[in-house]
């Protein structure tokens, strides 16, 4: 596994599609942020749903997705909910 899956909520399988998306090292997660990740892996993964987003977000924060505060939860949820 490379660098990405150090990050919090990054498994393989998440690491690989980031990957896939042109997304290769934290550096580069950091500078899309969560929500540019996220619409990178909708255009390999229309499937990808909320939680990858949250898990997007937590690794960019350093934390657990569960742990990420409702503000940021509801700020995310709002952003998926306008993709659809």
């Amino acid at each position: 596994m490379g660098e990405l899956s150090q990050l919090p909520n990054i498994g393989k399988k998440l690491e690989e599609l980031l990957e896939q998306a042109g997304i290769t090292n934290p550096a580069e997660l950091q500078e899309l942020g969560s929500k540019g990740a996220f619409e990178r892996l909708l255009l390999i993964d229309e499937t990808a749903c909320m939680n990858k987003l949250y898990a997007l977000e937590g690794a960019v924060q350093g934390i657990r997705w569960h742990h990420l505060c409702e503000d940021d939860k509801k700020a995310l949820k709002d952003y998926y909910h306008s993709l659809k």
